[in-house]
């Protein structure tokens, strides 16, 4: 195996972690607010999906750098 394709595994694998925790992390809370106050889940939607899109971007980042290996 090259050191590139093994540079390229390490960038996108450990580049995902932390992108899935905070995803994770996120949803939890969101379904926590939403069951302690549900009146309340128009006002927690969006910006739930905004921070989850934020973290996905930080993702697509690492993949990038990991095309960008050669």
């Amino acid at each position: 195996m090259e050191l590139s394709t093994l540079a390229k595994a390490l960038a996108i694998g450990l580049g995902a972690i932390g992108p899935g925790i905070g995803i994770g992390l996120i949803g939890a809370k969101a379904m926590e607010a939403i069951g302690r106050n549900p009146e309340a889940t128009n006002k927690i939607l969006v910006p739930m999906l905004l921070a989850c899109a934020f973290a996905e971007a930080i993702a697509i980042y690492a993949l990038l750098i990991a095309f960008s290996i050669k």
